[in-house]
């Protein structure tokens, strides 16, 4: 039977979500890519199992991760049924609806209805009574914000969930939705949001100043840019690379030679810092609020150890900014 290392917490860093007395580690594991059906299960629980050894408490899903959508939650349902249940209150599980999820008019987006039966699918397939983070996935240009916002009020108030979040938000709407729940007494707590090195949407659509004020913290996905900002494709493409084997979310067309000019700058200056790419890029997210935590992805239980070293060095010189925004 599974028991957790011992010094677990002994060097693992945790940071306050926004002003809520919520605490994410720096380093999130998500489980969007590998955890579906067509993932190997020894290696998912060995995933698992690695992080949290490393002091990993958080794990991100959502009911549409897979493929197929609801695999992941029903994969890491076993892996906490059969390992980490003991563990469950030193754990934050979060997941998410507001994607297409099943067929007809109430599978989708942001009404009432789609987030409370999404939900209740989510706690089923992962075994439980209620997860820590429920996150609207996406913005419902159709549905009355009010009434998303008062569904996740209802759905706190149900014991179902702790917090909520929202997810690919801009500066402007999340404001508008953050009024809304404070006014309801909502413990709104964090954003998710794609930012990395190649993608600031976050900056210049308003999200990340608005979550410094309004005192919400930033969950960040898609940090090393599909894999685009690790050493994977400096001497072409592997075979069992994302580009090769899915496709879905990283194309050929993405390697021009203009990206991998950059990417080798960012390597050259990521050695000289003395880290991989791969964690000069996730320290670049974690160097400064209001972000709390980067989500990472991994196909193997070392790649999580080598990206939880990004802890280690947040701090960059201007001149290293310099290069790093020259290069993005």
């Amino acid at each position: 039977m599974y028991q957790a290392n011992e010094s677990r917490y002994d060097r693992a860093v945790y940071r306050r979500c926004g002003r809520s007395g919520l605490k994410l580690p720096a380093v999130s594991l998500g489980l969007w890519h590998n955890f579906g059906s067509t993932g190997v299960y020894e290696n998912m629980r060995a995933m698992c199992l690695t992080a949290f050894d490393a002091g990993i408490t958080h794990f991100d899903l959502a009911n549409n991760y897979g493929p197929e959508p609801g695999s992941a939650e029903i994969n890491f349902g076993r892996i906490l049924r059969e390992d980490l249940m003991p563990y469950r209150d030193e754990i934050l599980i979060s997941t998410k609806a507001g994607y297409d999820m099943w067929p007809g008019p109430y599978g989708n987006f942001g009404s009432r209805k789609y987030l409370m039966a999404s939900l209740d699918q989510s706690l089923r397939r992962m075994g439980l009574d209620y997860v820590d983070i429920f996150y609207h996935h996406r913005p419902d240009p159709d549905t009355p914000l009010e009434e998303t916002m008062l569904a996740l009020r209802d759905i706190v108030l149900s014991g179902k969930a702790l917090y909520v979040g929202l997810s690919n938000y801009d500066g402007e709407r999340m404001t508008a939705a953050s009024r809304i729940l404070d006014a309801l007494h909502v413990p709104f707590v964090i954003n998710q949001n794609r930012y990395s090195i190649f993608d600031r949407t976050v900056e210049k659509n308003g999200l990340k100043d608005a979550a410094a004020r309004e005192g919400k913290g930033i969950i960040t996905f898609s940090p090393l840019a599909q894999g685009l900002l690790t050493d994977r494709y400096l001497k072409g493409i592997p075979e069992d690379s994302r580009i090769r084997t899915d496709g879905r979310f990283l194309k050929e067309s993405a390697l021009t030679e203009e990206r991998l000019a950059q990417i080798r700058a960012l390597a050259d200056l990521a050695a000289q810092r003395g880290q991989s790419l791969a964690q000069m890029a996730l320290s670049w997210v974690l160097k400064d609020a209001p972000v709390t935590s980067v989500l990472i992805g991994a196909s193997r239980p070392s790649q999580i150890l080598e990206n939880l070293k990004c802890t280690e060095k947040t701090d960059f010189t201007a001149e290293e900014l310099a290069i790093i925004d020259r290069n993005s």
